[in-house]
């Protein structure tokens, strides 16, 4: 009975011990800043890249296509859907919150679409159907190419911090907040009005970088 009780007293305090140890591991936990917050962050930094190049910009153009209206609006809404998604990306990066944050940039994208596509409808009705020649639509392509990889590299690094639960999802989202992004930065550089290569180009580059986000970049938070 003795030798009984004595090794139960062991047991209890090797899992003691135990305990001890792996508490003694333990290190704080930082806490995420808020998803727009985080969001806010990323999209500021490729802000901020933009007005390093604004020297470079025609700024005297650019004063008067974004006085008209439709052109205006297109910028806002592409900002906001960079912005909205990048929300959204991070919403969605976090264990428990809802898949529903998805569709948070579906608004500002209808407006940014829209307007562009309003934008080309002007542009027909004044100089007939025009399209860019091959120079630009290249020039723009590779711009938004070139411009959304490092916005995706840089937000799939950050939505890593979190553990998302719907990965291909979240870097879905992050690939529209990239595409959008490099929209964004493209505004100052483009030399003329809407037309319908341009609404092309940029529905193009956005498909190929939500499908390239969830490709590479869902690969990478999974396997987070």
């Amino acid at each position: 009975m003795s030798d009984t009780r004595n090794m139960t007293r062991v047991g209890r305090d090797g899992h003691d011990d135990l305990v001890e140890d792996l508490t003694g591991r333990l290190a704080p936990v930082r806490r995420l800043p808020a998803p727009w917050l985080r969001a806010s962050s990323w999209l500021g930094a490729a802000l901020a890249v933009g007005l390093v190049l604004m020297p470079l910009a025609d700024l005297d153009g650019l004063r008067v296509r974004m006085a008209v209206p439709d052109l205006g609006l297109a910028a806002l809404g592409a900002l906001l859907t960079a912005l909205t998604a990048a929300v959204a990306a991070f919403h969605t990066s976090v264990p428990g919150r809802n898949p529903a944050w998805a569709l948070l940039p579906l608004g500002p994208a209808v407006v940014w679409i829209g307007a562009s596509g309003v934008g080309c409808l002007r542009s027909w009705t004044v100089t007939g159907i025009e399209v860019a020649d091959a120079h630009e639509m290249g020039g723009c392509l590779v711009f938004l190419l070139c411009a959304s990889a490092p916005l995706s590299l840089a937000l799939v690094l950050m939505l890593r911090r979190a553990c998302p639960l719907r990965p291909n999802l979240t870097a879905a989202l992050g690939g529209l907040a990239a595409a959008a992004a490099a929209a964004v930065l493209l505004i100052p550089f483009h030399p003329h009005d809407a037309t319908l290569t341009d609404l092309a180009i940029h529905l193009v580059v956005v498909g190929a970088v939500i499908c390239a986000n969830t490709l590479a970049g869902g690969r990478l938070l999974a396997g987070r």
